[in-house]
């Protein structure tokens, strides 16, 4: 009997690549009688280059198109880095697996070497997310947060060729492509809250697909899964994209489920942010009761603002 094809849809980069294979090879380890194959798809995000992604406009930049191919079964599942992933999902999909999470904070990476409260006055930072720059200039108004795109490859690059003092990046993608010793500093969650499932994996599936469904199950990670949907929970209360100042980690420990979350204006100057636990059961609903906090403090009125500027 010939083996059976599954078709995994990826954007092309390295790092999106790599997590590909990544789940390639974990379903042919576990399914020997599987041949898997990877199809690069272009989305909206990788074609436009030259325009901050906050203004390019719209939620799931780096994965409508990739979903469209799913909901047309030209592929049968799709892997997606978390963090990309809109808060809503389109109907006929769902999350059908989110593997064990990487590291999820960010990282500075600077020309010098030098960390974050040593850069010099007015240093130039480069970040494509609203997210690390209101962080960024909470801390330190007087940096200049420079719009920066491209993969990790060309944003590596950009820091010299753009004449940057430093760049923030998601630690994951950096340690993932074998890059640490570039790593200047780790950024502690006070002063860089992660975006909503950053560091961890989304393998996107057809939801009447009990095959794939059953192909991937050896790959979710329940508490994984129980952290991201609780982050998620939290983004999807505030109707937020991935291109937001909007952040949220969760963790388990002895004393349940623990979500911090943030919303903040895209200068740094209003920073709302608080932290809710509870039993790790009620992941999702603690994620709702935290935006709902969030929006009842003015995270409402900060998040019209940022949508009224996009419009404009």
């Amino acid at each position: 009997m010939a083996a059976q094809t599954i078709v995994v849809g990826t954007r092309g980069s390295q790092l999106a690549l790599w997590q590909a294979n990544w789940v390639k090879g974990a379903i042919e380890r576990s399914h020997r009688d599987l041949t898997v194959e990877l199809s690069i798809i272009k989305t909206k995000g990788d074609k436009i280059l030259d325009v901050p992604l906050a203004k390019v406009g719209g939620k799931g930049l780096f994965v409508k198109e990739i979903e469209e191919a799913l909901l047309d079964r030209r592929i049968d599942l799709a892997v997606h880095s978390m963090k990309d992933m809109p808060a809503e999902i389109p109907a006929g999909l769902c999350i059908g697996a989110i593997p064990k999470r990487g590291e999820p904070r960010d990282v500075l990476i600077s020309r010098e070497n030098l960390p974050l409260d040593q850069l010099k006055h007015g240093a130039r930072i480069g970040t494509s997310s609203l997210r690390r720059g209101a962080q960024l200039l909470h801390v330190r108004p007087d940096f200049v947060i420079v719009p920066l795109r491209g993969n990790l490859e060309t944003r590596l690059k950009k820091l010299h060729t753009e004449s940057l003092d430093a760049i923030v990046l998601a630690a994951a993608g950096v340690l993932r492509m074998g890059l640490s010793e570039r790593i200047t500093q780790v950024l502690d969650e006070t002063v860089m809250l992660p975006a909503v499932g950053q560091g961890a994996l989304c393998i996107e599936i057809r939801d009447q697909d009990p095959r794939i469904a059953a192909v991937i199950g050896s790959l979710d990670d329940p508490t994984t899964r129980t952290v991201v949907l609780g982050e998620r929970a939290f983004l999807n209360r505030l109707e937020g994209g991935c291109q937001v100042p909007i952040a949220a980690h969760g963790h388990i420990d002895d004393h349940g489920y623990t979500l911090a979350g943030l919303v903040c204006d895209v200068d740094g100057t209003h920073r709302l942010e608080q932290v809710r636990t509870g039993p790790e059961s009620r992941s999702e609903r603690i994620g709702v009761e935290l935006a709902e906090a969030l929006l009842a403090e003015g995270a409402g009125d900060i998040l019209e603002r940022l949508n009224t500027d996009a419009h404009n």
